[in-house]
């Protein structure tokens, strides 16, 4: 008989998946293999193949569906660097049409080293292929009826701890009450660990717009409002600051110090990621612990930052960096120095999952970031389908559907369109 199980494994290509970090860790890419070897040799994935692949984009995010001959299709999610990519999505998708798509590592691996002098080593591309790799990953899964965290090798845990970011950047100048206020709401809907951003373009006590060592004045409102979310919510809830990498080294130094005192969870970005000398100097001359790396690009971007000791915990965006695989690659790398893994994510409910079954994956995993607008606002609920709470008592419980198992409602998301850019055609 032609579907013998060895045809189909060469049919699939399985091999070539393999990523060469299948070292580290569990095994990325094990149980993707197993899953395949266990299906039935008539099965509908010996045969599937990409027919196409849309994209919408939504505000700062871009939502990627890639659609096959046996009538299902992947859902992927990017951020931050994605504007104008319109026409790169639809030149990735004219590549991987026809492939097979229960290669993801394969396919990464191939979209990422064609483009080597076409921007594949950081920025728009890299944002962008991490949305098409979250969607063959969903699509995988729900080829071979799994989840996606068995198809990276099992889990650790059923559910993911979140912090919540309060989002209080909203409000103008807002005072340490206002803090104290927004961390005990949080607090108050089930969250054991809150984050707030110190970083302010119209605090009035900035000297000049466009030079960002802060005042003594500045120093004394970033403690002051820290001081009352700490007073506010006791000593076992744990706090997160954010810097946002705007400032200077020596206001970094004053601020990591200044903070020891609150025993925060970590200080973020209080420099810009493109120095790692600075990171190295703020991280060695204090106690608050250091963190970073939303705005690193692929495994490689992690390499010196990690082997240099120059942070303590790492957070890549994984709707950016590179994807899920690359995710479990950058996690994997972070555990043979001890490093926490810690998520940022400021996408949908969707890449919030996605990130969720990498985070369960992983033996380092800390903490994902959660949004506290997701909760509030109206659009969040609208753009995915989901049939539960998205977040309980401070977690995210993790989905045994098939795939990310989350899915893009395009009706809801239609609403919240970018307006002049084509909508999943």
């Amino acid at each position: 008989m032609p579907n013998t199980r060895r045809s189909f494994l060469s049919k699939a290509a399985l091999t070539a998946a393999l990523s060469p970090f299948a070292t580290l860790g569990n095994g990325f890419g094990r149980e993707l293999g197993h899953a395949i070897e266990k299906k039935a040799v008539s099965s509908p994935p010996t045969d599937l193949k990409i027919t196409d692949v849309k994209c919408a984009y939504s505000g700062g995010g871009l939502f990627v569906k890639i659609y096959t001959n046996q009538g299902i299709w992947g859902s992927g999610e990017a951020v931050d660097a994605v504007a104008g990519t319109y026409y790169l999505v639809q030149r990735l998708g004219r590549i991987i049409k026809g492939r097979n798509p229960l290669n993801p590592n394969r396919i990464f691996e191939e979209l990422r080293k064609g483009a080597f002098f076409g921007g594949a080593q950081s920025g728009v591309y890299v944002a962008v292929l991490s949305a098409f790799d979250a969607a063959l990953w969903d699509l995988c899964g729900k080829a071979l009826n799994l989840p996606v965290y068995q198809l990276l090798g099992g889990k650790f845990r059923d559910k993911v701890r979140v912090y919540c970011d309060t989002e209080l950047y909203t409000v103008r100048n807002p005072v340490p009450d206002d803090y104290a206020k927004a961390a005990m709401d949080a607090v108050n809907r089930g969250y054991t660990a809150v984050k707030f951003d110190i970083d302010s373009a119209t605090d009035p006590n900035k000297y000049d717009r466009y030079n960002w060592t802060a005042s003594n004045a500045e120093l004394e409102r970033m403690y002051e409002a820290i001081a009352a979310v700490r007073k506010a919510v006791g000593p076992h809830i744990d706090i997160c600051v954010d810097m946002h990498g705007r400032y200077d080294a020596p206001t970094g130094r004053k601020v990591a110090k200044m903070m020891e005192p609150l025993n925060l969870m970590w200080l973020e970005e209080p420099v810009p990621a493109d120095n790692i000398d600075v990171y190295k100097t703020i991280t060695q001359e204090t106690s608050t612990p250091i963190c970073g790396g939303e705005n690193f690009y692929l495994a490689y971007g992690y390499a010196r930052l990690l082997a240099e000791q120059a942070i303590d915990i790492i957070m890549p965006d994984l709707q950016k960096c590179g994807g899920l695989g690359e995710g479990q690659r950058i996690a994997n790398l972070a555990n043979l120095y001890y490093i926490p893994f810690s998520p940022h994510m400021v996408g949908s409910f969707l890449a919030a999952m996605a990130t969720a079954h990498v985070c369960a994956s992983v033996p380092n995993f800390h903490i994902l970031e959660w949004q506290t607008l997701s909760d509030t606002e109206a659009k969040w609920k609208e753009i995915v389908t989901y049939d539960k709470p998205f977040i309980e008592k401070g977690f995210l419980v993790l989905s045994d559907k098939p795939g990310i198992g989350v899915e893009i409602n395009e009706e809801g998301l239609k609403k919240y369109a970018t307006p002049g850019v084509p909508f999943f055609e």
